[in-house]
């Protein structure tokens, strides 16, 4: 079984905001997929599917960001899930909206849903770093992150995660670089948003 985990703050007031990527990606997963309703388990919102050959569980942590590996590692233990075969969904400062990048392990870069996870589950879960671009200055990035797409921006943030949704089963097959791949080549036909450039 595969565990794909997307990390975000839960409510209305944080739907839209960039640091709630996560939640988007599987959102648009569940629509695409036409996924069942998602129930109240783990510590959070969960509905299973089928990728493939793959089963898979869907999860919105409900924990609050700085707490999502709460929800993970409790699902991870109940279906007896090893990292590796966890996949999370998050937003990444560091790459320019419309980029993806996956990854197995490695460092969490300050981000504290990851570091959260990193604390009940060790590092060997695989990320998938959503780009939101960054504001430019340190000193403005917890306001960019806790606010919306620029509006000019929304559009390419919705072509974003509904290519992710569209070859989420790559991901599932573990074929991460053809999945890096076609979502580059998705977002070149989509065109670049401002934050993106």
């Amino acid at each position: 079984m595969l565990l794909l985990a997307g990390l975000g703050n839960p409510g209305r007031a944080f739907a839209g905001h960039r640091h709630n990527a996560g939640f988007r990606a599987i959102d648009a997963i569940a629509r695409v997929h036409r996924t069942p309703p998602f129930r109240a388990r783990f510590q959070g919102l969960a509905s299973e599917i089928a990728l493939g050959r793959e089963r898979v569980l869907l999860l919105k942590p409900q924990t609050y960001m700085n707490e999502s590996g709460r929800s993970v590692g409790e699902a991870a233990r109940y279906y007896k899930i090893s990292p590796p075969e966890i996949v999370v969904f998050h937003d990444e400062l560091d790459l320019p909206l419309g980029k993806v990048r996956v990854k197995a392990g490695g460092g969490n870069a300050g981000h504290n849903g990851l570091n959260s996870l990193s604390a009940h589950l060790g590092n060997d879960y695989r990320r998938v770093r959503i780009g939101i671009g960054h504001p430019g200055d340190k000193a403005l990035v917890h306001s960019y992150v806790l606010s919306d797409f620029a509006k000019d921006d929304t559009p390419f943030a919705e072509a974003l995660f509904e290519a992710i949704a569209a070859h989420v089963e790559l991901l599932a097959d573990g074929k991460d670089a053809e999945f890096q791949n076609k979502i580059y080549r998705a977002m070149e036909k989509a065109g670049p948003g401002k934050e993106a450039v």
